[in-house]
């Protein structure tokens, strides 16, 4: 039970604790009181603090409402028993009547408390205890009390309607990429589905026709080479008109993933448009150097990454080096970097990787015009 026990919830840090400096004033006049004012102040004091604890405890809650209630009344007690400069605890309370998200409740609570704020100001006034320089003392930090809670109210009201849209950004997201996998499923079904059962027959029907009919076999074979061709054409369409992400795009997220794992970012080489390399080259390109920062991010322990970009007569050079601990042998052969070595052969790139003890180099080049790939047709 003990290993359980929590002062505040963690999840409002030391914020609840900055607040308690503010228990010195009562303290400072229990200590001068005596007999039963000083017991009476000692029980309020102990109420007090407990209710402070439970406010926090109970936030959203039903009981939350009852602890409030106890507060205000703690606060008037103090005023009363004590001294007038025991009604500045109820900056206390302000604070937790702006956390209601209802309009009603919160209106409500407030005109209670404007009403027991008032009853100490009102009992002194009537028995000339407050002068009125005093009184000029009391009134503004009266008004800010009572205007304080819709401050805290709007504050954590934009709070929940930022993550509110958070929430629903990140929704939107997976339902766009969910709908993203259904349409490339559909059309991947749609596109090839007829055209390789087509094909599978075709070459059934070949591997009869080689020892039977050589000629009509030679037919089928050459069908089957158009018909590849086709689907070769469909695929690469349906590639194309994927959403890529551009080289300028993969440079802002790398330098946002460094960045958040506090890893400073150096780009070097000119800095210039890439607006003539084919999307889907520029797609390839940007994954391998978002594939090679989160390395650096996940395994290299660095605190510098350089990003080097470099535009040569046949092609781009992009230079991804970090000053972490290097490889090993394990990483080398990882999932990661075959998915690199696959991606740059759609676009007749290619890759070298150096590692040491002073970090890891990754060399990426890739053409601006593909050569003619196997099978005829050009990306």
């Amino acid at each position: 039970m003990l290993q359980g026990f929590e002062l505040f919830p963690k999840r409002y840090g030391v914020y609840p604790y900055i607040w308690l400096i503010y228990l010195a004033m009562p303290l400072y006049y229990l200590w001068s009181s005596h007999g039963l004012q000083q017991y009476i102040g000692v029980t309020t004091f102990v109420v007090f603090v407990l209710t402070y604890r439970q406010l926090y405890m109970t936030a959203g809650t039903s009981h939350f409402s009852y602890w409030l209630s106890l507060q205000m009344l703690c606060v008037l007690i103090f005023t009363l028993i004590l001294d007038p400069n025991m009604f500045f605890l109820g900056f206390f309370t302000a604070n937790f009547i702006g956390w209601y998200s209802d309009k009603r409740v919160f209106r409500f609570f407030l005109f209670i408390f404007a009403f027991i704020q008032t009853i100490p100001i009102a009992i002194i006034i009537t028995f000339n205890q407050l002068n009125t320089e005093r009184l000029l003392f009391f009134i503004p930090f009266y008004l800010i009390m009572l205007v304080s809670p819709y401050g805290i109210k709007t504050m954590l009201d934009r709070q929940q309607l930022e993550a509110e849209l958070n929430e629903a950004h990140q929704h939107i997201k997976e339902l766009i990429k969910r709908e993203e996998r259904m349409r490339i499923a559909r059309d991947l079904h749609d596109t090839m589905g007829h055209t390789l059962s087509l094909i599978t027959l075709k070459s059934e029907l070949v591997a009869k026709l080689i020892a039977k009919n050589p000629e009509r076999a030679i037919q089928e074979a050459r069908e089957i080479e158009r018909t590849s061709r086709a689907a070769l054409r469909e695929v690469r369409q349906l590639v194309s008109d994927m959403r890529a992400i551009s080289i300028t795009e993969a440079l802002a997220d790398a330098k946002e993933t460094l960045k958040s794992a506090e890893i400073e970012l150096r780009l070097t080489g000119k800095q210039e448009s890439y607006a003539d390399v084919p999307d889907l080259t520029q797609n390839m390109a940007s994954l391998c150097i978002l594939e090679s920062v989160t390395n650096i991010v996940k395994h290299s322990k660095a605190t510098l990454g350089i990003i080097q970009l470099e535009r040569l007569p046949d092609g781009i050079r992009i230079m991804v080096q970090d000053n972490g601990i290097g490889m090993n042998s394990n990483q080398h052969h990882g999932n990661g970097l075959k998915g690199m070595s696959e991606r740059l052969d759609l676009i007749d790139g290619s890759f070298q990787i150096s590692s040491g003890s002073k970090g890891t180099r990754v060399v990426i080049f890739f053409p601006l015009i593909a050569s003619e790939p196997q099978g005829g047709l050009s990306l």
